[in-house]
C-alpha cells in the first residue's frame, strides 16, 4: 500500500506492514514520526524497516537538516529522545491496561 504522509499520518493501524518507505521528507519530525508509528504498534509481530529516500543536493536534503535541529531543540529542552518518549508512553498504556 503506498500512502502520502499526509494519509499514512492520520488514524491507520497497519500492523500488517513491515516496511515503511519515505519518499517526501515533512518540515516537521513528528509528522514522519507518526506516519511510522501506523506500521510500528501495539501488535505489530514483525520488525518494521524504514527507508527513507533523499535526494542529494536538492530541497529535500535541507529539510531533514531542519528536521536535525528541531529534534535537536526539542531534546534539549525536554531533556529526553523520541526513543526515551516512546518507550514512556508504551509503558504508561501498559500500567493503564494493567499488563
Amino acid at each position: 500500500m503506498l500512502l502520502s504522509l499526509k494519509a499514512g499520518g492520520v488514524g491507520l493501524n497497519l500492523t500488517a506492514a513491515s516496511h515503511v518507505f519515505l519518499m517526501d521528507p515533512a518540515w516537521n519530525p513528528a509528522t514522519e514520526e507518526q506516519c511510522i508509528d501506523r506500521c510500528h504498534r501495539l501488535g505489530q509481530k514483525r520488525n518494521v524497516f524504514v527507508t527513507k529516500f533523499i535526494v542529494k543536493d536538492s530541497v529535500e536534503e535541507n529539510m531533514v537538516k531542519i528536521q536535525k535541529q528541531k529534534q535537536d531543540l526539542v531534546e534539549k529542552a525536554f531533556g529526553s529522545t523520541n526513543i526515551d518518549r516512546k518507550a514512556s508512553r508504551i509503558n504508561d498504556i501498559k500500567a493503564l491496561m494493567e499488563l
